[in-house]
């Protein structure tokens, strides 16, 4: 399956049906009249967050989505039928934006949250309704209203509770790999991973999702290499996990050059909770990975911890760490089930 995280769309809402003009003349009936239903409200556009879609690949195949317009008016007092709705089904975490890309219009991270983004037109009235004491054969009736049309964006922003930072080959889908089911690609070239991957990763009887994006370099705010497009998928993050190739001889300038990335890409990203990791430590021995990690600590001012995600070594104290700054309501909390003693 593909990923596809930015998509524009192209939404119509249904126009209302007009009202009838009708007469009511019936042989040996007495009492005739105005008798023109209304017309029918037309369809609205919706979107609703829905479970087991973290991709917007459905939206590149189908962009254009008009609900039906409402059917006119008839005599006898009949109504015409309404339009029905459409619903864009989206991941959560979904934010739907203006044209401009700017003014974010709704922010879809709940499970089954919906959004009205057109709503129909409403239906014209019949000449019944225009019936009166000084009128009582009105020969008007109103058009249906028009429906709204709009250009809107989806931009997917992924629901993680950890995002993994790096540079390329800083050993991120090894970890995710290690730690969980996933499976993401790992070879040992730069951008190996060329969109995020999810992975649930379980410490202590308590599960908790963690978010690998492309790796970054100098200049990704800039558009160098993949640049800063997938950062947005990890806004939502309660921590950052930080990984420094141990095997670099340029470990301070590795870590500094993330840190500028993030500051220059803006909003409250620089500011969340880090753990900082010294990773392939399984490459050093005792006394390089005390210098590497006297090193880092010294560039980013605080607590490293060491970890190598090939031999697993120190894997669980860094899981345990990010489980103590993620809030206890994100956490998913197994079910432990006691087994009930035996009876004859």
């Amino acid at each position: 399956m593909k990923f596809l995280d930015l998509c524009k769309v192209y939404i119509r809402s249904g126009a209302g049906g007009g009202g009838c003009v009708s007469f009511r003349r019936e042989k040996y009936i007495e009492y005739g009249g105005p008798d023109g239903g209304d017309g029918g409200g037309g369809g609205s556009v919706w979107a609703e967050a829905v479970d087991g879609l973290n991709t917007l690949i459905d939206f590149r195949y189908q962009q254009h989505f008009f609900a039906r317009n409402g059917q006119p008016g008839m005599g006898k007092q009949r109504t015409g039928k309404d339009g029905d709705d459409i619903i864009l089904r989206v991941p959560v975490g979904t934010e739907l934006l203006d044209e401009d890309q700017e003014t974010v219009i709704a922010d879809m991270t709940e499970l089954g949250q919906r959004v009205e983004l057109a709503r129909g037109g409403n239906g014209g009235w019949g000449n019944l309704h225009f019936k009166s004491a000084t009128n009582q054969a009105p020969r008007r009736a109103n058009p249906g209203q028009e429906g709204v049309e709009r250009t809107l964006w989806l931009r997917l922003k992924l629901i993680a509770d950890v995002g993994l930072l790096g540079l390329p080959n800083a050993g991120k889908s090894t970890f995710l790999a290690a730690t969980s089911n996933a499976r993401p690609k790992i070879a040992d070239y730069p951008f190996t991973t060329l969109h995020p991957n999810l992975g649930v990763v379980g410490v202590d009887n308590t599960e908790f999702v963690v978010a690998d994006i492309p790796g970054l370099i100098e200049g990704a705010s800039e558009g160098r290499g993949l640049g800063d497009l997938f950062l947005g998928h990890v806004e939502r993050c309660a921590v950052l996990l930080h990984l420094i190739d141990g095997t670099s001889a340029t470990i301070a300038e590795d870590y500094q050059t993330i840190i500028t990335e993030l500051e220059k890409y803006g909003g409250d990203l620089a500011d969340k909770p880090r753990v900082t990791v010294l990773n392939k430590i399984d490459a050093l021995d005792e006394e390089e990975r005390a210098t590497a990690c006297s090193e880092l600590e010294k560039a980013c001012g605080g607590e490293v911890m060491m970890m190598s995600g090939v031999a697993r070594e120190g894997v669980t104290e860094v899981l345990r760490t990010l489980r103590g700054q993620i809030d206890d309501d994100r956490l998913r909390f197994r079910v432990v089930e006691e087994e009930a003693p035996w009876q004859p």
